[in-house]
């Protein structure tokens, strides 16, 4: 990778680590549902006037903003406002990749390979050292719906596959179209019209400047930046630094909102990274040894 292009991924990672804390602090100035419709309806307009909209069938379009838009951050806002830390959200929110196995194992008739499950069992032990430890930081209703939000956005994934290739900006901005209205629908319900009208009409900087970094930030830099990486260079080689989105959140949600792990949820947080890392190279590992054990001079 050049070093411009690697550079690029750094910023991807940072931008996506440090959006679990933008999210924590958007959520002391807004509902989450609403929050959500701001996010969605930033990202789409004015975009949507500049940007082609990918050819695909409109089913394929709703399903992606109902899972890996709307059902995602429904579920991560939800979580984030009721007591999920910034940083541990980051972490258990890339339980996606096991999800995602499973879900494409169920749905597309994938084979799971040996070191997924090894790395499925032990992100699994770390996830619940996490859910044990609890505490004043973390409440188990966080834990649940940040899990449901990798649930939806593991769903998201197996939709993008069936999809085929596509622009992914083009995806990403067009789908953005999708949750607006369900968010609204959402936030009436849940949080109510006198909710509603008091943070809109309470909206101050630091909110307008959350959702700026959502919409354009998070959401179309770092979709953007990473449809490069991935339309540049192969998957096996760009995916493995969402392995570093983690690692952001959690450091930066230390610095800046002073998040700290219990004993148990450091040693948890340590087994879900181990599990994802043997979820991304357990498999060359293994066929590596396999290699090295027939060959004559391994002898």
């Amino acid at each position: 990778m050049s070093p411009r292009d690697l550079l690029l991924a750094l910023v991807v990672i940072i931008v996506w680590g440090l959006n679990f804390v933008v999210i924590k602090v958007g959520l002391h100035g807004m509902p989450p549902m609403l929050l959500g419709a701001l996010r969605f309806l930033l990202a789409a307009f004015p975009a949507v006037l500049f940007i082609r909209r990918p050819q695909l069938p409109l089913r394929w379009l709703l399903a992606y903003g109902l899972t890996i838009s709307l059902g995602q951050f429904a579920f991560l806002f939800s979580a984030m406002s009721v007591g999920m830390p910034a940083g541990l959200a980051s972490l258990v929110l890339h339980s996606q990749a096991f999800f995602t196995l499973m879900f494409a194992a169920m749905l597309l008739g994938e084979r799971l390979r040996a070191s997924s499950l090894l790395g499925l069992l032990v992100a699994a032990g770390g996830l619940l050292l996490i859910g044990r430890q609890g505490g004043a930081d973390m409440t188990l209703a966080g834990l649940v719906l940040t899990l449901c939000a990798a649930a939806m956005w593991a769903l998201g994934n197996v939709v993008t596959r069936k999809i085929g290739k596509v622009n992914l900006v083009g995806l990403v901005v067009w789908g953005s179209l999708v949750p607006p209205l369900p968010f609204l629908a959402l936030s009436w319900l849940l949080e109510g019209p006198e909710v509603i009208d008091s943070a809109l009409r309470g909206i101050g900087l630091e909110t307008v400047l959350v959702l700026i970094y959502l919409a354009f930030g998070a959401t179309i830099l770092g979709y953007g930046l990473w449809s490069r990486l991935l339309s540049r260079y192969p998957v096996s080689q760009v995916a493995p630094f969402s392995l570093l989105v983690p690692v952001v959140g959690l450091s930066s949600s230390a610095l800046l909102l002073g998040e700290r792990l219990g004993a148990l949820q450091l040693l948890g947080a340590l087994l879900v990274m181990l599990g994802l890392l043997i979820n991304v190279w357990g498999g060359r590992l293994l066929q590596r040894l396999r290699r090295l054990g027939a060959s004559p001079g391994a002898l």
